[in-house]
């Protein structure tokens, strides 16, 4: 039973440390311009996949290729998450 109980401590320690910093999960401009154009993108390939358009989907293809190579630059740029160009806000 006492071995159970120093498992379970060392597992709330291994939690902790995993948690004791805040991730940002990509809440940043360069994210969220990227998840947008992309979303437009995808939207315009389901419509041009429902109509049957080869133009309009592979536009809207490449209209996600554009969001992700507009938010990689952004990124670089300092507008990522921990970038240069945001105002540390403390959160």
């Amino acid at each position: 039973m006492a071995n159970t109980a120093t498992n379970r401590a060392q597992q709330d320690e291994v939690t902790a440390d995993i948690h004791a910093e805040p991730v940002g999960h990509g809440n940043s401009p360069a994210a969220w311009t990227c998840v947008l154009i992309m979303l437009v993108g995808s939207v315009a390939a389901a419509v041009g996949f429902i109509i049957a358009s080869h133009l309009v989907f592979w536009s809207s293809v490449a209209v996600m290729v554009i969001g992700l190579i507009v938010g990689g630059i952004m990124r670089k740029a300092g507008y990522g998450v921990g970038g240069s160009k945001l105002k540390k806000s403390g959160h």
